[in-house]
């Protein structure tokens, strides 16, 4: 198995309030800033290959840099389907699709792989951002092999993937787990914007459910003690730095 970033934005900034703040915003200043990024990822099982997250749509107007933002994502270093083919691969090739939730920085190039399928949580199969795309591609994922470890709901997508039920950042948020060579890389959407947030549990300010949000956070947290993770973020250039280097998360 192979697991790769694709990487389309850099040199953002997040404030340590909006990465914080979600349960009290006293929890995080806004002087305080992390650096920000934007990166999706893809697994090559050997027998296919496996899309988590699709970028920005095309022609995505980047904002201006605000220094008084609570987050810039940064300034685009390619597209998104430049990023995915600068690693060797066609969109022909592309069989599944994974969305961890329904946001356009997520969801966006679904169009460009016509030979996949996307699977995604009934909650968000029918946001607007995919209004565009054929249904019959669109796989309204139920969940239905159980538990995987302490996670209660979980989908086996390939050999060693696994969608899994982690609502709260929106009400159909999923993360994805791949397992090669005893590690398991966890590519977590936006469960946290940066690993700082992880390591302090704390949620970010972005949610559509409070509660269901902290127990996925709980999950995570318990999950990254219990196994030997590689932590995978959208937002934060720790994700690729955490790939690169199979650097295992450490929460004490």
């Amino acid at each position: 198995m192979k697991i790769k970033a694709i990487q389309f934005s850099a040199d953002g900034f997040m404030t340590q309030a909006f990465a914080f703040g979600g349960e009290n915003k006293a929890d995080g200043s806004p002087d305080v800033k992390y650096p920000s990024s934007l990166q999706n990822y893809l697994i090559d099982t050997g027998d296919e290959v496996i899309l988590v997250d699709t970028g920005f749509p095309p022609g995505f107007p980047y904002p201006a840099r605000n220094e008084k933002a609570q987050i810039y994502v940064g300034s685009p270093t390619q597209n998104y389907i430049d990023g995915f083919k600068a690693l060797g691969y066609k969109p022909e090739q592309v069989t599944k699709i994974l969305l961890t939730h329904r946001h356009n920085d997520h969801s966006g190039e679904v169009n460009s792989f016509p030979n996949a399928k996307i699977y995604i949580a009934p909650e968000d199969a029918d946001a607007r951002e995919l209004s565009s795309v054929d249904k019959d591609r669109i796989i309204r994922c139920e969940y239905t092999d159980g538990a995987y470890h302490n996670f209660p709901e979980s989908q086996k997508i390939a050999d060693g993937v696994y969608f899994i039920k982690a609502k709260g950042h929106t009400n159909g948020n999923s993360i994805v787990i791949a397992e090669d060579d005893g590690l398991y890389y966890m590519i977590q959407g936006d469960v946290t914007y940066t690993d700082a947030a992880l390591k302090a549990n704390k949620l970010s300010v972005v949610f559509d459910d409070l509660p269901a949000a902290r127990e996925t956070l709980d999950r995570v947290r318990e999950f990254v003690k219990n196994n030997p993770t590689v932590y995978l973020s959208t937002h934060t250039p720790e994700g690729v730095t955490n790939l690169e280097g199979k650097i295992v998360m450490k929460l004490d």
